[in-house]
Parts: C-alpha cells; sequence; structure tokens
C-alpha cells in the first residue's frame, strides 16, 4: 500500500528517510555524501514522485522506492 508521504508528520518522515538511507549503503562516488545531503535527497525525491513510500502487511514496515518498481 502507498502510503502519501504529505501525510506524514515532518519529524516521522524524517526519520523513515534517515532509516532508509543508513541501511541502504549506497556508494555516491569519489565523494561521500553527509547523512543530511542523502536524507535531501530522498525528501527532494519524494517531491518529485520519483520514488514512494510503501507499506508491507507482510512485513509490518515502511520501504521507500522507486515509483516504477511498485507492483500493487
Amino acid at each position: 500500500m502507498i502510503i502519501p508521504w504529505q501525510q506524514i508528520e515532518p519529524d516521522t518522515l524524517r526519520n523513515l528517510i534517515e532509516s532508509f538511507v543508513l541501511r541502504e549503503g549506497t556508494d555516491y562516488g569519489e565523494s561521500e555524501k553527509t547523512l543530511e545531503q542523502k536524507v535531501q535527497d530522498v525528501k527532494r525525491q519524494l517531491e518529485r514522485n520519483e520514488v514512494i513510500l510503501v507499506w508491507s502487511e507482510l512485513h509490518e514496515t515502511v520501504n521507500i522506492m522507486p515509483k516504477e518498481q511498485f507492483r500493487p
């Protein structure tokens, strides 16, 4: 189920994004980005509708994923 990010309290949204960024361990090339930069990158992707928040009933977790990868 898709969760509209606009309906989530700002502090909760930030915590979800931070948790996602910290567990992803993404390579950012030659220069590593700060946690704040990574959080802002994901927030911009949410705002541009490139990624979505998805609730997994099976795992009872929220994840962030590219919109085109979501299969209802």
